[in-house]
């Protein structure tokens, strides 16, 4: 079994920010392959699901977006999952909007959930979905453009790399993250580009 972490914060009133891109996945995974209602477990919600011939199971940290590696962590011992085996999915404010970027490993690159879940593994050789959300405008705060939402010109182009953000991940899940990443990295980029 694989492990998909989608990185957001829990609440209605975080519901389609900038920051929770990660549990839009997670919730369009859940469509695709049929998913049962989830559970509370190790302060997360978590389902599984059968992608193909991978049992994939889908956790949402509900510790709030900086202490999501206390409950990736409960789960990765739990289910003693190999962490070549597991996935983050998270917001990046380096990317621009709709662009993805999959990684074998390297820096949590400032996003403070992925950021957790490094520390609290103690590597960062994990496998992650970064999903572009753009710059804050002019002299905005970050904290308060991630919670945000995304303006109405954005959410086509958003929505695209949600979608392409879950192929993404049943990609790495089936084939590997070189494979994932050889038909995402570049792919984004010119989607991203022409929805603009």
């Amino acid at each position: 079994m694989k492990i998909v972490v989608g990185l957001g914060n829990p609440g209605s009133k975080y519901e389609g920010t900038r920051h929770n891109v990660g549990f839009e996945v997670l919730a369009e995974l859940s469509r695709r392959w049929g998913a049962p209602k989830p559970k509370s477990r190790f302060e997360a919600s978590l389902t599984d699901l059968l992608c193909g011939p991978e049992k994939l199971l889908l956790c949402a940290p509900q510790t709030f977006m900086n202490l999501s590696g206390r409950s990736v962590q409960q789960v990765v011992k739990f289910y003693q999952t190999p962490l070549e085996d597991l996935i983050v999915i998270g917001d990046d404010l380096n990317l621009k909007t709709g662009q993805l970027r999959l990684r074998a490993s390297g820096s949590a690159g400032g996003q403070k959930g992925l950021q957790s879940i490094l520390t609290c593994l103690s590597t960062d050789a994990i496998c992650r979905v970064r999903i572009g959300i753009g710059r804050p405008p002019g002299e905005m705060d970050a904290a308060d453009y991630v919670l945000g939402r995304f303006r109405k010109d954005e959410l086509d182009v958003i929505d695209g790399a949600i979608s392409r953000a879950a192929t993404a991940v049943e990609v790495w899940s089936t084939e590997g993250i070189a494979a994932a990443m050889n038909k995402f990295n570049g792919e984004a980029d010119s989607d991203a580009g022409q929805s603009a």
